[in-house]
């Protein structure tokens, strides 16, 4: 098993095109990291350069501690599973997974030994017979892992593995690629587009945004603790929801939405940090988890009237789609199925302003203390 470390690694295209600036990130061993982020962050190329199927433009790589920019991938001993399959249509599944293995000539007891093996863990055993043409995509999907395994790598690189798949074959999926990581215990570096994906597999997630690395931290850390809007707003589905205005002073140190009826007042440390922003522009974080339509829960927050303008119930919970009275502004409250909320109809809703996030107009940078949780 190895650790993975990236040193102000850099990525320049001709034309001039930058897709990473100056990377640098420590996986240690047997973590499993996931590099996500929109389409175009440079995820993809880090991998890549990982793995050695893109040159490095400034930087280096380190696996094992060894520095790897001028080997050759198949002397860097990583295993990697793309989004497409690439299996061998005129082979068996049996011959697809030990091709690999009798390139670099293994002895054939090493290459049935290491075949079953890899074939037991992903419970493929009755298809070894069997070609492509005759699999589902999840088990072609489980063939192309195998394929990685059975090379028993330092490090496992998944380029976002399971874009093929319908909704469901992907939590099951994602699901048998983490119990994987545990039992092998190997280093695996993930990537993908899915926000989804990454709070649920990964140990640590690199969140990207064009070629910037925009915050590196526990799934959890991610979500309650984001180092800005971005990654507040990319993170979480239903995403946070975004309320623009400025603070003001009065009794307190006020939130004011924008032309709305949205008014939270600021209190503790945040009261004592943002005292010198009093007037400034300003935009609220609050995920749709924190909006509750609950009256018992008055006690936790500050209750503001909305206007509903879609209910989607989703039968143990429902998403409330409202509006505070400001031109354009449309937010989403997330809570219990409740049959008496609907479209049309005013609400009294309790903001959580234990759960604000604050961050800068403008630059999005995030303001005040962070979360915990």
């Amino acid at each position: 098993m190895a650790s993975v470390r990236l040193d102000k690694v850099r990525k320049v295209f001709d034309g001039g095109v930058t897709a990473v600036h100056e990377m640098t990130l420590e996986i240690p061993d047997k973590e499993f990291v996931v590099l996500v982020g929109p389409s175009g962050c440079g995820k993809s190329t880090a991998l890549r350069m990982i793995a050695g199927l893109e040159e490095v433009t400034s930087g280096d790589i380190f696996i094992d501690g060894e520095r790897v920019n001028e080997v050759a991938p198949k002397d860097r001993d990583i295993a990697m599973v793309f989004q497409n399959y690439a299996l061998y249509p005129h082979m068996t599944v049996y011959e697809n997974l030990a091709f690999g293995l009798k390139l670099r000539h293994f002895r054939k007891s090493e290459i049935i030994r290491r075949v079953n093996e890899a074939a037991a863990v992903l419970q493929i055993e009755e298809l070894l017979k069997r070609k492509p043409k005759a699999l589902s995509g999840g088990q072609r999907q489980r063939v192309a892992v195998g394929r990685a395994i059975v090379r028993k790598p330092k490090v496992f690189l998944f380029d976002e593995p399971l874009s093929n798949l319908d909704a469901k074959l992907r939590v099951q999926m994602r699901t048998e690629i983490s119990r994987l990581h545990r039992r092998l215990e190997t280093t695996m570096i993930y990537v993908t587009h899915d926000q989804i994906e990454a709070m649920t597999m990964g140990t640590k997630i690199v969140l990207m945004k064009d070629g910037y690395v925009q915050q590196i931290d526990s799934p959890l850390g991610i979500y309650d603790c984001p180092a800005n809007k971005f990654v507040a707003g990319f993170v979480g589905s239903p995403a946070m929801n975004f309320f623009d205005g400025t603070l003001e002073r009065g009794e307190t140190l006020t939130f004011v939405e924008t032309g709305g009826g949205v008014k939270l007042p600021l209190v503790g440390e945040d009261a004592v940090a943002l005292e010198h922003l009093t007037g400034k522009e300003i935009t609220l974080g609050l995920r749709p988890e924190h909006l509750s339509y609950d009256s018992r829960q008055t006690a936790r927050g500050v209750v503001c009237r909305v206007n509903i303008e879609l209910v989607e119930p989703l039968g143990n919970e429902m998403f409330v789609h409202f509006s505070t009275g400001a031109k354009g502004t449309h937010y989403i409250a997330r809570g219990a199925m409740n049959e008496n909320i609907k479209v049309g109809d005013s609400l009294d809703l309790v903001f959580d302003t234990s759960k604000v996030h604050l961050f800068e107009a403008g630059s999005g940078r995030k303001l005040g203390r962070d979360r915990t949780g």
